[in-house]
């Protein structure tokens, strides 16, 4: 899984930022499911940042997180970040020499249909014990 996230930072502030997200890097790479991450600047445009991180998966993403020592040492830099998806499936890799490989989309199927508690509104409900019952 790739993480994407995008920042306007004024020149003048340029070098504190990239503190801030080496920071924000070291504190991810603590967390179980972190592949690698980096930060970049536009070539073109110096006010232009990029911070990019690789997790195993979506939910190692989303525990990262959760961690204490993350949301400490990331909230700040985060929530300057522009307002846009920025977590992504890799659905093909190429590798050198030109090797494809094709990964299945772990994303479900009616994800842009779905929200919290329409399985409640259809109707559906789980079982549940009741206290005494013999299970």
């Amino acid at each position: 899984m790739l993480v994407v996230s995008r920042f306007a930072v004024p020149v003048e502030e340029g070098g504190d930022f990239a503190d801030r997200a080496e920071t924000a890097l070291r504190a991810f790479s603590a967390c179980r499911g972190y592949q690698r991450g980096s930060l970049g600047r536009a070539v073109d445009d110096a006010a232009v940042w990029l911070l990019v991180t690789e997790w195993d998966n979506v939910g190692a993403y989303r525990r990262a997180l959760s961690s204490y020592d993350v949301k400490v040492r990331t909230t700040q830099l985060l929530g300057r970040a522009a307002a846009e998806p920025s977590a992504f499936e890799l659905l093909r890799l190429v590798e050198p020499g030109g090797a494809v490989v094709a990964r299945d989309p772990d994303r479900a199927p009616d994800a842009d249909r779905s929200a919290v508690g329409d399985a409640a509104r259809r109707g559906s409900r789980l079982p549940h014990p009741t206290v005494g019952s013999e299970e």
